[in-house]
């Protein structure tokens, strides 16, 4: 057994505050045994490796969404013009790059990702390509597979492709594996339905951006005009003439299986659907400064009772896979929200969303979450504060979370 005292100790609960001198006591496979207060900790775990650190002690990082296939365009995309102009650009440099390049950005995307203390991750993917770098790394993953297709035979055919390319794969012990919509725009409405019809919570982003609404609600806009652009197959399915959160709720989608992602241009009222079917949220904040130059409504998810979790998006919309710097980037836009709700978002919100709350993102008896610890002394009024202002900075990793699914 091993066991770890502290000068602070946060459950990654938001209603915890941080316990000074706390500790807790760990097997060899990193699963905690007890938390606690270290010094009653230490008189019933006497024969535990006991070891001391000035700092604060938080359970590893869950990135509810994170794309690695498009880590080799870091810093490449300009954005700040919207998410039809980052499109075009984005699709453009796919299109430049070669497959090498694709995998050695993913591999090192994977290799930041554990340095940064993450313990869990929700994967979002049209290849499958992070799947053999993941299989190594000390974290778990489920990964959503995206399904496109305007066309309902296009979508039918994509997802039969996507099913035969997985078929008699054995998938890594620590990666669980799903189809998933890849947008409320990019697939038909049936096939869309289909998916979520199957009772396994998804990812799907919705109110990501206003041309998104202008062409559910009329069919064009810039999205429209730029499929036009590409010469893709017109849909085979008129506009619904609502916005984004309606016309997923009118296929049936909006319930607590649904991870609503983005929400950079959602509206109140459609927060509210959200709420009252009891669906969850992703946000990524950096990702929606750097394509929309707009945050997500943050306040009025919280005051709906909506506990979002956090995403760093691909590295193509981010500077970096530390989800803890998506809390700070709230914590500067929104300070009155507090620093355990943001740290939750990046910890115990993320694995709730990605269905792993028994396994990680808190310091409880009998999940193996991982344990991080940041730098800092007895005096601090807020801890966790504290720990939001360390956001991309390095930290030490001093126990490596479970990997097994």
């Amino acid at each position: 057994m091993r066991g770890i005292e502290a000068t602070w100790l946060w459950s990654g609960d938001p209603v915890d505050a941080p316990l000074a001198s706390g500790g807790l006591v760990t097997d060899a496979g990193g699963r905690v045994l007890a938390v606690g207060d270290a010094r009653a900790l230490r008189r019933e775990h006497a024969g535990a490796r006991w070891e001391r650190h000035e700092g604060i002690v938080i359970p590893g990082l869950v990135n509810a969404r994170v794309r690695l296939e498009l880590s080799a365009l870091r810093g490449r995309l300009s954005g700040g013009r919207g998410y039809v102009p980052w499109l075009r650009e984005l699709t453009d440099a796919r299109e430049r790059l070669a497959p090498e390049s694709d995998l050695e950005a993913i591999e090192a995307a994977v290799s930041e990702l554990v340095r940064a203390g993450t313990a869990a991750i929700g994967e979002v993917t049209s290849t499958g390509a992070a799947i053999e770098s993941l299989a190594s790394a000390p974290l778990v993953a489920r990964v959503f597979h995206e399904i496109a297709g305007l066309r309902r035979e296009t979508a039918t055919v994509v997802r039969a492709m996507a099913e035969q390319h997985y078929e008699g794969v054995a998938l890594p012990a620590n990666v669980a594996l799903s189809l998933a919509p890849h947008s409320a725009v990019g697939l038909h409405p049936r096939a869309l339905a289909a998916l979520f019809g199957e009772g396994v919570t998804l990812p799907l982003p919705l109110a990501a951006s206003a041309a998104e609404r202008a062409f559910l609600e009329g069919g064009g806009g810039p999205l429209g005009a730029w499929m036009k652009e590409r010469g893709a197959d017109p849909a085979d399915w008129d506009p619904p003439g609502v916005g984004p959160i309606a016309h997923a709720e009118a296929l049936g989608v909006v319930g607590p299986s649904l991870l609503a992602t983005d929400l950079t241009d959602a509206r109140d009222d459609e927060l509210e659907t959200l709420a009252r079917r009891g669906a969850q949220a992703v946000l990524c904040p950096r990702a929606s400064l750097h394509v929309e130059v707009k945050l997500p409504p943050l306040t009025g998810l919280l005051d709906l009772g909506i506990e979002p979790a956090l995403g760093t998006d691909s590295l193509a919309a981010a500077p970096s896979l530390d989800v803890l710097e998506e809390a700070l980037a709230l914590h500067r836009r929104f300070p009155r929200v507090g620093s355990g709700q943001l740290c939750a978002m990046a910890t115990s919100f993320g694995a709730r969303a990605l269905g792993l709350e028994d396994r990680v993102g808190r310091i409880a008896p009998g999940l193996t979450p991982g344990v991080l610890l940041f730098e800092g002394g007895p005096d601090l009024d807020d801890p966790l504060a504290h720990v939001l202002a360390q956001a991309g900075r390095p930290r030490r990793v001093l126990v490596r979370p479970g990997s097994a699914l």
